[in-house]
């Protein structure tokens, strides 16, 4: 969103400098395409890889901070003129309640660099699942040719089914346009209804920004009414306390039995007892999985063996252009942070996201 904190601008001397401090491995080029942006900038980089060393790499002089979600569980005081942190994710779940999350400190995102990665995931796993991908492999390692074909692999087409989105953001907005251009009708729910237009970042020609897209947007408290209507259903939100759960029991015996869910957000979003009863007893007709409620999977769980469920290690965002995009975005907020305008992906701590 393009919401500006009051507390992350005050006048300075154009002379000031201020001290970037990136615990991430750029490249040179990426580190000097930063500091491109002002000579004010004294951008330095310490490749961390916990708390601790984050926390060993900070000192006084760091303003502006970029770094994963994973490693802020850090005391304040040891950087007690930071005022800024860009995360390298999307999601802020992991630092909700670290002494970081309870101060004023201005926090932004990666949000936006994922759609495209995440959205083809999403149709990569709904195409093999509907198309009997698995199948055809099965049966090419078996070197089988296989009998009544028509009937194992003449299955619906995605033209003119209905594509459900839980969680209308960047993701879920180049979800639905891809989704559109396959022809199919597209539902989804939103915090908001009324505020169709997205500000967050935005790869150039992807997504939704206006919201003219959707057929139909819902509020959170109508889901179960999105998800009775729905062929596909794409889990796209933020984990937070009221997103934690929110598909359970009821939400899945209200799809129709031939609904495909993928989830590409966070597993807790998903009750994993609930969904996998379902798999097994047909409420739904099967799942793509990049996230679950513990990761690594246990391998004790039903899921690695459910054949009506296509699963990956949590990799649906990876892209050979992940660091390129971050270093472009996090350029551009830079470049915003000097000039006291609003940042990119500046994060509302009231709603966890």
């Amino acid at each position: 969103m393009l919401t500006c904190w009051p507390a992350l601008w005050i006048e300075e001397s154009p002379m000031d400098r201020v001290k970037v401090l990136c615990t991430l491995r750029f490249t040179e080029e990426q580190l000097d395409k930063l500091r491109a942006v002002s000579p004010r900038l004294a951008v330095e980089q310490v490749t961390c890889h916990n708390d601790e060393e984050v926390a060993q790499a900070l000192d006084e002089t760091v303003e502006v901070l970029y770094t994963s979600a994973r490693y802020v569980n850090f005391p304040l005081e040891v950087a007690p003129n930071l005022r800024w942190v860009q995360f390298h994710s999307a999601g802020v779940d992991r630092v909700i309640g670290t002494p970081l999350w309870e101060s004023d400190i201005a926090f932004t995102t990666t949000s936006g660099i994922h759609a495209t990665p995440i959205a083809e995931y999403v149709f990569a796993s709904i195409l093999a699942f509907n198309r009997r991908i698995p199948r055809m492999l099965h049966d090419q390692r078996r070197h089988e040719w296989p009998k009544g074909r028509w009937d194992l692999f003449a299955g619906p087409e995605l033209r003119g089914q209905t594509m459900g989105i839980v969680g209308y953001g960047s993701i879920g907005r180049e979800v639905g346009r891809l989704a559109r251009a396959f022809g199919m009708r597209v539902l989804a729910t939103k915090r908001r209804v009324e505020e169709r237009r997205d500000t967050d970042y935005e790869l150039p020609a992807t997504g939704d920004r206006e919201g003219t897209v959707p057929d139909q947007i819902f509020p959170p408290s109508r889901l179960k009414e999105m998800l009775a209507l729905s062929d596909f259903v794409v889990i796209a939100v933020p984990l937070t306390p009221e997103t934690e759960g929110l598909i359970g029991e009821e939400e899945l015996r209200a799809m129709k039995p031939n609904a495909y869910l993928v989830n590409v957000a966070r597993g807790r979003i998903v009750v994993e007892a609930a969904l996998i009863r379902a798999l097994q007893e047909g409420w739904i007709a099967g799942a793509g999985l990049d996230v679950f409620e513990r990761e690594p999977l246990p391998l004790d769980s039903p899921l690695w063996d459910l054949e009506n469920v296509i699963l990956s290690p949590h990799v649906a965002g990876f892209t050979i252009h992940y660091d390129e995009r971050a270093t472009d975005l996090f350029a551009e907020n830079l470049r915003r942070y000097l000039a006291g305008e609003p940042l990119l992906n500046l994060v509302d701590k009231e709603r966890g996201y």
